[in-house]
């Protein structure tokens, strides 16, 4: 058997080397060199034949009512992915170890072969769902045979198992409460269904994508990318080349029979996710789990998405059987809520077209050194600076010889300007160590020049923030500067 040709490029200069160097004698540049696979003229992976690579206009259309988007039954993933998984979709799932990313995509493979509709109930179909040989089927699938393909590269399927099973006392639970005939029933009913959950413990993505291509599953699930090589490289597992052709082989495996394919991503010590920055650019979307592992909440967002918005954002919350969706984020976020302390307001924040009411908490003391701190956690630095300056030079606050601290509840990350009164009336509450009124919410941006400045989807923010109960909103409509709010309610 012939060795497999391969060349070292230089991710800098592209000058290309039989052997790797520390150092590009080009130009210069230390630990650029890459390994890749020399594709030799006429050898490539024959998934389509000739006929289905040209596609006119006209039949896209026609080719896509058969391939919409599925839900992964998760409506928090879905709104993140931008309305559920595209055929033929590459997600890029990221985040810090333990944080939920094989858990929430063995819930997803679970549901998908427990609540499918078509394989439950014949006479209920769902979108994408058509005839294939006068039987009932999705995407062109058997209902009878919808293998749904969990790569385990990291764990063993025991150990997977031992996820599903904790998922599936739950549902038992909530699915039969009284005989133990119908839990009966319940297990063997789950054992059927469960059938089409395919563990594939290989790591070679040659043989992957053979056992893909004979087999045509459902949905791919690469836990994780890192454990994939390929003997076409000299490379270890996770290596820089390594990463990048499995995700390309991947990538073209998935675009040419339409098969959504989930990657589990490692990070680093820095938080992004692990390998080239190309690694991102060839798949579809990037999903980032993140938040406290010491906390419960978990905060689902989309780094890049081809198929929809990047500003939405999935809430779940880390129970003992794994994690479940927050309906409502709002109520979680203000459950803990001390209406009567200082240094305690409630904003409302925009993600996507989600409108969240979150609470902001500001703790205000003297400080013992020359420079006062400035501290925040899960608010920028430059925000607390410049609303610092604004409050002691536009209302006359102390706060040159103050520490200021200031945090979002629940370890939200705040990043838009609509925030900036609630904070600001925070900071005053604490200095003056005066609560602010109950069921007050604030909304809008402070300029540098102490005026409240207008932001966007107001009327939804009121809306929210009224069917949540608070009667009092201050924003731009009801008042022209931040000393003008502090006035009203005697915090200066």
């Amino acid at each position: 058997m012939s060795k497999s040709m391969t060349k070292f490029v230089c991710q800098q200069c592209e000058a290309t080397y039989p052997k790797w160097l520390g150092r590009c004698a080009e130009c210069g540049e230390w630990n650029t060199l890459v390994e890749e696979a020399v594709v030799k003229p006429g050898k490539q992976m024959k998934l389509r034949e000739t006929g289905e690579i040209l596609t006119s206009f006209p039949d896209v259309d026609l080719a896509e009512d058969g391939k919409k988007r599925f839900s992964t039954t998760f409506e928090e993933l879905d709104r993140v992915l931008g309305g559920g998984l595209v055929p033929g979709a590459v997600v890029l799932i990221g985040g810090e170890p333990g944080i939920g990313k094989s858990t929430l995509l063995t819930q997803v493979a679970t549901n998908l072969l427990l609540k499918n509709p078509a394989r439950k109930n014949n006479s209920k179909l769902v979108d994408g769902t058509k005839l294939v040989n006068g039987t009932k089927s999705v995407d062109g699938m058997d209902d009878n045979h919808w293998p749904i393909f969990y790569i385990a590269g990291e764990e063993s399927p025991r150990q997977i198992s031992l996820r599903i099973n904790r998922y599936l006392s739950k549902e038992q639970q909530t699915s039969s409460k009284t005989t133990q005939s119908k839990k009966t029933d319940y297990s063997k009913k789950t054992t059927q269904l469960l059938e089409d959950l395919v563990f594939v413990t290989s790591t070679d993505i040659d043989e992957l994508i053979e056992v893909i291509l004979k087999k045509r599953p459902r949905l791919v699930i690469v836990d994780s990318i890192q454990a994939m090589s390929t003997t076409d490289l000299t490379g270890a597992s996770g290596s820089v080349g390594q990463l990048r052709e499995c995700t390309e082989r991947l990538a073209q495996t998935a675009k040419a029979l339409h098969i959504p394919i989930f990657l589990v991503g490692h990070v680093t010590k820095d938080g992004v996710i692990a390998g080239p920055k190309v690694l991102e650019h060839i798949v579809d979307s990037v999903i980032e789990i993140s938040g406290e592992r010491s906390d419960q909440l978990r905060l689902v967002r989309a780094l890049k998405n081809r198929f929809g918005a990047t500003d939405e954002v999935g809430v779940f919350q880390h129970v003992e059987y794994g994690l479940a969706e927050v309906t409502n984020p709002s109520e979680l976020f203000l459950e803990d809520q001390e209406t009567n302390v200082p240094g305690s307001a409630t904003v409302c924040v925009m993600e996507g077209t989600r409108p969240l009411l979150i609470e902001v908490q500001a703790l205000v003391t003297s400080s013992q050194l020359a420079m006062p701190r400035r501290v925040g956690r899960g608010i920028e630095l430059s925000r607390i600076q410049v609303l610092s300056a604004v409050l002691q030079k536009h209302a006359r606050l102390p706060l040159g010889t103050n520490d200021v601290f200031l945090s979002a509840a629940g370890g939200f990350r705040v990043t838009e300007p609509a925030v900036d009164l609630g904070l600001a009336v925070a900071i005053a509450s604490s200095l003056k160590n005066k609560k602010v009124p109950q069921k007050t919410i604030f909304i809008g941006e402070v300029g540098l020049l102490g005026e409240i400045r207008k932001v966007n989807f107001l009327d939804r923010r009121i809306k929210e923030a009224k069917r949540l109960g608070f009667t009092k909103i201050i924003s731009r409509e009801n008042a022209r500067s931040v000393r003008e709010v502090l006035q009203q309610l005697d915090l200066l």
